[in-house]
């Protein structure tokens, strides 16, 4: 992808083209890397993610706004936007990230999508990043519960079994791939007694264990 699609994806067309660049740029392509964006960005997300949960849920206690704006904006989050968003395919990497993965690492992918929310700040103000911040996360915070979400899934799915008095999940490792520095988990969630199985996949045992675990959920809630 182009950063003429990428632009038109996102909803934002940059009136300075380098500023777009920049953000792109991760520090091992060369100087003029993103990391002061992302710094900014990361700033700016957090304010727009708070000033919208504080907006939609004005009965929760700041204990659950805290949890709720943590979980939105964590690395998986922000990892989730920017694949759906095919932002790995418009980086500028160095050499050794190419070769390694670098466009499809989750750490890199989240820091990329911060920079982009600084670049758009810069480059058109706080209206346009929020407004661009607000659409890409249209999804994620159409699907927030006030009360639910200071836990996580395993946790969740662990309750809604305790509830049913159904027997607790197993997690199994299926499969690891990846260099070392850089590996992807590939994780199944059983419950035998209902005949159940998904599956989740992550940068670690944690992450694809949790996702494996909200699948698992949202099936037992069909």
């Amino acid at each position: 992808m182009d950063a003429g699609r990428l632009q038109q994806v996102i909803g934002y067309r940059f009136a300075q083209p380098a500023m777009l660049a920049q953000a792109l740029t991760h520090r091992s392509h060369g100087t003029a890397h993103n990391e002061r964006l992302e710094f900014l960005g990361d700033s700016i997300l957090n304010f727009v993610v708070a000033a919208e949960l504080f907006i939609r849920f004005s009965d929760a206690r700041e204990g659950e706004l805290s949890r709720l704006r943590a979980n939105l904006v964590r690395q998986e989050a922000l990892h989730h936007i920017a694949q759906g968003l095919c932002l790995g395919e418009c980086l500028r990497l160095g050499e050794g990230e190419l070769k390694s993965g670098g466009h499809t690492r989750p750490s890199i992918l989240a820091d990329a999508l911060e920079a982009l929310f600084g670049a758009i700040f810069l480059d058109g103000g706080f209206a346009a990043a929020q407004q661009t911040i607000l659409r890409l996360y249209a999804g994620a915070l159409s699907e927030v519960n006030a009360k639910a979400s200071g836990k996580d899934p395993k946790t969740m799915l662990q309750e809604l079994l305790q509830a049913r008095h159904n027997a607790l999940p197993k997690y199994v490792v299926v499969s690891t791939s990846g260099a070392a520095h850089d590996q992807r988990f590939e994780v199944e969630c059983v419950i035998p007694e209902l005949s159940l199985r998904t599956i989740g996949s992550g940068s670690s045992r944690r992450v694809a264990e949790q996702q494996a675990a909200r699948r698992a959920c949202e099936q037992l809630r069909k």
